[in-house]
């Protein structure tokens, strides 16, 4: 768990319901760090849809299917039977896309770090040092993108 990250979304009110744009914007930009670690097309197309939302080209319709879709993706994914983890970075970064649409971005930063050390590597999600990179970068992408909602 990335503690920086939950006490500057509880500094913001991130959950307050004013705050949705900035919780779907910031879902997307970690979703988007892992998205090459997707395998299903349908989750590859919840990203999709999540940017359309964020950038006004969508309605709240488009978005809630592929919430509902993208979920029922990540809790259907097979996983991976290999020692390398591999697809256990897929079935992460899958989760992230879905908690994303869900509008639950502290849990899709959460989904997004995972899929990302899995990546490295099975092994690494035991050391918690291989998430510091993606901890920071979560940190100041909430905190900038904060700041443009509010300044914006």
């Amino acid at each position: 768990m990335n503690q920086e990250l939950s006490r500057l979304a509880a500094e913001l009110g991130i959950d307050a319901q004013q705050h949705e744009p900035l919780r779907l914007a910031f879902g997307l930009a970690c979703v988007r760090r892992v998205q090459h670690l997707l395998e299903d097309p349908r989750a590859i197309d919840g990203v999709s849809v999540l940017a359309a939302f964020v950038e006004g080209r969508s309605d709240r319709a488009a978005l809630l299917q592929a919430a509902q879709e993208t979920a029922a993706v990540a809790n259907s994914h097979r996983g991976s039977n290999s020692i390398d983890g591999s697809a256990h970075a897929a079935v992460s970064a899958t989760y992230a896309v879905a908690k994303a649409l869900a509008g639950q971005a502290l849990e899709a930063a959460g989904y997004a770090a995972y899929a990302s050390v899995y990546a490295y590597g099975g092994y690494a999600v035991n050391d918690p040092t291989a998430f510091e990179a993606e901890h920071t970068w979560q940190v100041q992408t909430l905190r900038e993108l904060a700041h443009s909602c509010t300044s914006g």
